[in-house]
């Protein structure tokens, strides 16, 4: 099976079964690749579990999946140390990442940007929480990652980890020392750039309308060592009947994530996102009425979540907020967010700050050691 004939795969559905807002969640097996990174930075890891609540039992159970708000209290927790750069260190974003299945199957991929694709599919094993977004240019391909369906705000390390993990398996690849062409963030500019520029290899723009990478046209062709046709069959069968197992591979889950790539340059269309997934309008209409569900409550469901996440960052204005969810003007993400949460935005947010604030509270290291 080529990764093409993968990605055009007949999803599989489940009589009867209507996709419901879900609980975002990420692999175990990448959040110890986080710990073991904490670890080497000196951080006192049983520590930061417990001011998380967090069991480490649970990294332990087969296939276990952890919460997205609970990765990102770690983090903060982690930050809170005095570690404003964590998790731009080169070293440790390449031996501790722990891709699984995913990273096997890129390592089989023909080159670079066919292992680009592969992950767009199937980051979900990875983290539902997170979209992988490839987008072609002039020079090259724009690499993006957006997190999504937590309550809690992403603190910019860990995306900006997330994005160095993913140079460093690129160089692992290859077997080149490979550098963007730019880097953009969306936080404002430290302090000291420096040391995102020794990160990354090359300037890092801030305040940008999203976290990505410029990969080169030619660093996109470069040819992977590893390729293996039939082990490539192996690992996309495996990444599919993990997908199936995480509800991933029906319509639905496919148009929520195609319209979250979409939404930031505006209000997407079906036949849009019909062509996006390799399918024919009408049999798109038809798959989603098998899935007894629309494509706009699809959308209303995506927009919904993605405010939830924009609305947590103080970054983003609130018309920044209407603009990346794709609303033409401000007065109906008004009415959109009165019908979702009860609230206007501006009131909305203030609970989400008020939420997050009690829940990072500090904790004394005194009350920690007695539980």
């Amino acid at each position: 099976m080529t990764f093409e004939a993968a990605h055009s795969h007949r999803p599989r559905h489940r009589p009867g079964c209507m996709p419901q807002p879900e609980l975002r969640t990420s692999a175990a097996t990448w959040l110890e690749g986080v710990l073991s990174v904490f670890e080497d930075e000196g951080l006192d890891v049983p520590w930061l579990m417990r001011g998380a609540h967090f069991d480490p039992d649970s990294l332990h159970q087969q296939n276990a999946r952890i919460p997205v708000d609970e990765i990102t209290t770690l983090w903060q927790l982690a930050i809170a140390q005095g570690k404003p750069t964590l998790g731009l260190s080169r070293e440790l974003a390449a031996s501790h990442s722990k891709l699984g299945t995913v990273g096997h199957a890129m390592a089989c991929c023909a080159d670079l940007g066919t292992a680009y694709g592969l992950v767009t599919r199937y980051m979900p094993v990875i983290s539902d929480a997170t979209v992988f977004t490839v987008q072609g240019e002039a020079r090259g391909a724009w690499v993006a990652i957006e997190h999504i369906g937590g309550r809690l705000p992403i603190p910019r390390q860990r995306v900006e980890h997330a994005l160095l993990t993913t140079l460093m398996q690129s160089s692992w690849l290859t077997r080149r020392e490979l550098q963007p062409l730019a880097v953009e963030l969306a936080f404002p500019a430290p302090a000291d750039e420096r040391p995102h520029r020794d990160a990354f290899g090359c300037p890092v723009r801030f305040d940008a309308r999203a976290n990505r990478m410029l990969i080169a046209s030619e660093d996109l062709a470069l040819p992977l060592p590893t390729h293996h046709p039939a082990l490539a069959e192996m690992q996309l069968q495996l990444l599919e009947d993990q997908l199936d197992q995480l509800g991933q591979t029906t319509t639905s889950a496919q148009v929520c994530a195609e319209i979250a790539r979409r939404l930031p340059h505006g209000e997407p269309r079906r036949q849009d996102v019909a062509a996006g997934l390799g399918l024919a309008e009408r049999t798109l209409q038809r798959r989603l009425q098998e899935e007894t569900v629309s494509f706009q409550s699809l959308l209303d469901r995506t927009r919904r979540e993605l405010a939830q996440q924009y609305l947590a960052q103080e970054r983003h204005t609130l018309t920044d907020v209407a603009e990346l969810l794709g609303f033409v003007d401000s007065s109906n993400f008004f009415r959109a967010c009165k019908r979702w949460f009860g609230l206007p935005p501006a009131q909305y947010r203030s609970r989400l700050w008020h939420e997050g604030d009690a829940a990072n509270a500090p904790v004394p290291r005194s009350v920690l050691a007695t539980n």
